[in-house]
């Protein structure tokens, strides 16, 4: 049995790489910083060896490659020994594009917002009608007991990220893929860590239309203007656009209800039916039309998955209410850009009417410490009757200056500590808090459920 060693494994993606890895009959170690549930639990389970930090020591015995995770660069001790030792490496794209996707036909799903939803979904609608696709999703999806899988099927749906693959492949994850279908589900500015502007995402976008065949399908976002410069660039696929409000799209979903729950599906001047689902707002109704679109155009009767919808579970982390306590609900979501918050809450409001509204943000990717988003972020708390924000001392902005805007509702803390007890102190029954951070959070939404449900002196 060959043998694996995944630098980075405990991420969403290694991890998957890992499971998909395991399932193909090799052998899979893996070491990371941070070794902690739920994943390093998964791939226990697995028979998967974990190794706490980057001791060159647990490339000993030398596996027969080292896979090295995208968040790894020249001077972690564990790079340089496979450097040193002059390993075999890989990133985790290329080894899946040559081990697994090669063989198979891949739906792949692109977009600055909404592709964890729309892969899980997707892979769902390919499952419940036979397909056995295998997948590969960037969160833990409620509708199957893992987030990748080899699959038995000829269809593999990978969410198709833009981030770079490694220290050593500076070219967008998605270029790996060689996808049959491509969902682009938007394009904004984001990653300001490695991408100077939008044009330079824009590049990577067309680097990914470049390699879908002739033969394959480009499912696009027609009300989007970045998405459309990208294909003025050249484009030799056929294109399906999907959307919400222009006429002219291929696809496209009505909204019947405010909130989203309810929409009425078009393909060109046809109803094709009526659903009514779990998920809120504008956005995940497009995320819906789009995952639709892309399993059409591998033969799966529209109808049909739109009759799934309903079904459909999710993913943890994606305006997932966890619980409520003394009459609040509290909900997690991994928004982390002004135009996801915005949707996000606004997908909120729709569905609680005039009830308070509190938003509890962490500005935690490297865009938003940068303040590469700073000046578009007081408006997209709008529909918030309270915003919290967690200032950290490694935010590169003034938060209470850049937030001015936001007014008497506008919090400003700088632990998790306190902005529990601030939100607690703050909240009353019938209230709706909205936690909206793409980390950990520190386990800020459920510390604050554990607040709520120990009564006060």
């Amino acid at each position: 049995m060959s043998h694996l060693h995944i630098l980075g494994i405990c991420g969403t993606f290694m991890g998957g790489i890992a499971a998909i890895a395991r399932e193909s009959g090799i052998g899979v170690s893996g070491s990371d910083r941070d070794v902690y549930p739920p994943m390093s639990t998964q791939l226990e389970a697995l028979g998967i060896q974990l190794s706490q930090g980057y001791d060159p020591a647990h490339l000993d015995p030398a596996p027969d490659e080292v896979i090295i995770g995208n968040a790894l660069s020249r001077g972690n001790p564990a790079v340089e020994a496979v450097l040193d030792r002059r390993l075999r490496y890989s990133s985790g794209p290329e080894w899946l594009s040559r081990a697994v996707l090669q063989q198979r036909r891949v739906l792949a799903v692109a977009g600055t917002h909404g592709k964890t939803t729309t892969t899980a979904l997707l892979a769902y609608l390919l499952d419940r009608q036979a397909c056995n696709p295998g997948f590969l999703i960037g969160g833990v999806p409620h509708d199957f007991p893992v987030s990748a899988r080899l699959g038995s099927g000829p269809d593999f749906v990978i969410e198709a990220d833009e981030y770079d693959t490694a220290f050593f492949d500076k070219r967008s994850k998605f270029v790996h893929y060689r996808p049959t279908v491509a969902i682009l589900n938007n394009l904004e500015y984001d990653h300001a860590d490695i991408f100077p502007d939008l044009a330079a995402i824009q590049r990577q976008f067309h680097h990914l239309v470049r390699i879908v065949p002739g033969n394959g399908r480009l499912i696009v976002n027609g009300e989007d203007a970045a998405l459309a410069q990208v294909l003025s660039m050249g484009c030799w696929t056929p294109v399906e656009r999907f959307g919400l409000d222009a006429a002219d799209l291929d696809w496209r979903g009505e909204l019947l209800t405010a909130d989203g729950s309810r929409f009425r599906l078009w393909h060109k001047d046809q109803s094709i039916g009526v659903t009514h689902w779990p998920l809120l707002g504008r956005h995940n109704v497009a995320n819906a039309v789009a995952a639709i679109a892309a399993a059409a155009a591998i033969g799966l009767d529209p109808a049909a998955s739109l009759a799934l919808l309903p079904g459909f579970g999710s993913v943890r982390r994606r305006l997932e209410c966890i619980g409520s306590a003394g009459g609040i609900a509290v909900y997690d979501d991994f928004a982390h850009h002004p135009t996801a918050i915005a949707t996000t809450l606004a997908g909120l409001r729709a569905r609680i009417g005039t009830a308070r509204l509190l938003a509890v943000m962490e500005p935690r990717s490297n865009s938003m410490r940068q303040g590469a988003h700073a000046q578009a972020l007081p408006a997209a708390f709008d529909a918030a009757d309270q915003v919290y924000v967690l200032a950290r001392p490694e935010l590169k902005w003034d938060a209470a200056a850049t937030l001015d805007a936001v007014g008497e509702r506008l919090s400003i803390v700088a632990s998790v500590a306190d902005l529990i007890e601030r939100v607690a102190a703050a909240a009353m029954p019938g209230d709706h808090v909205l936690f909206m951070s793409n980390g950990g959070f520190e386990g800020a939404s459920r510390r604050l459920l554990e607040r709520l449900q120990v009564p006060q002196p």
